[in-house]
């Protein structure tokens, strides 16, 4: 039988063999991938209006997923994906502020990358990593791909600056990252960053970027958000009867909208390029939209 990712792969393989569907589909065809900037240029005209390299290369490759992501939600095996998406988006509307807590940036990476669907649990990102090894496609398309598949929200501390990078300390692997934010916001010591960060692109590139507006927790620390993780590890680990790493917590949440629900009851306030938020997931009377 295989995953719904083969299964997608598969239909798409015959599919393209006998040129039943127009090719621009998956392997991006000329014309589409000119209007959507994927020949070199948004990322070049991105570069040359200031933004950072990394960033540039994340956002062309967020473009290129979209593409991708338009063809796979059309096959009845991700019917399951468009319904639980439909809701997510009816439920969270997610606008940015002061519409919703939920930013357009975070909430299609959400889509995208860590939203599961089908009994093999894949993702959008799965499904197209699997889909390019089948239909040979070119290798840059898995590199731009499996980075952003690979990459997850998380809870750093804000350690300084070095130069305009921030240093953030992601909470539970104590890892200190130098970073660019893409947002422009730079914080401030000491603060609790609820975020998404990608790695360096290219080995001309020293440092990650932080890719989505920075979520500040407010009364955020470090202790605060362990305790917090070690909690529901043990009532994932509990339920499923096996363990679960915080890696997958972080990614996944314990439930399909655990972390939507999260950033839409801690809302507290927002600026241009931060939105602020307050309390413990797993503490209600926390958060200050409950």
């Amino acid at each position: 039988m295989g995953s719904v990712a083969e299964k997608i792969a598969r239909k798409v393989a015959v599919q393209i063999r006998s040129n039943v569907i127009d090719l621009s589909a998956f392997r991006v065809g000329r014309e589409r991938a000119q209007e959507a900037g994927l020949d070199g240029n948004r990322m070049r005209d991105l570069i040359a209006e200031g933004y950072d390299p990394a960033f540039a290369y994340y956002a062309q490759g967020l473009t290129l997923v979209s593409l991708f992501a338009e063809a796979i939600s059309a096959m009845p095996e991700a019917k399951s994906y468009l319904k639980t998406l439909a809701k997510a988006e009816d439920e969270y509307v997610p606008a940015g502020p002061p519409i919703s807590p939920l930013t357009a940036s975070y909430f299609n990476l959400w889509a995208f990358f860590d939203l599961q669907f089908g009994s093999s649990r894949e993702t959008i990102g799965t499904c197209i990593l699997t889909v390019a090894k089948a239909t040979g496609m070119p290798a840059w398309i898995a590199d731009i791909v499996r980075p952003l598949q690979e990459s997850r929200m998380g809870f750093y501390v804000h350690m300084g600056m070095d130069d305009r990078m921030v240093l953030l300390k992601d909470i539970t692997t104590q890892e200190v990252i130098r970073c660019h934010s893409a947002s422009g916001y730079l914080g401030n010591m000491g603060e609790l960053w609820y975020t998404r960060l990608m790695p360096p692109p290219h080995a001309l590139v020293d440092h990650h970027v932080v890719f989505t507006t920075p979520y500040i927790v407010l009364d955020g620390t470090e202790e605060r958000f362990r305790q917090y993780i070690d909690r529901e590890l043990v009532r994932i680990s509990a339920s499923s009867r096996k363990p679960m790493n915080a890696d997958y917590l972080l990614k996944y949440g314990p439930s399909t909208n655990h972390w939507n629900e999260y950033i839409f009851l801690a809302y507290v306030n927002h600026q241009t390029d931060a939105i602020f938020l307050a309390g413990i997931p797993d503490i209600r009377e926390s958060l200050p939209q409950a």
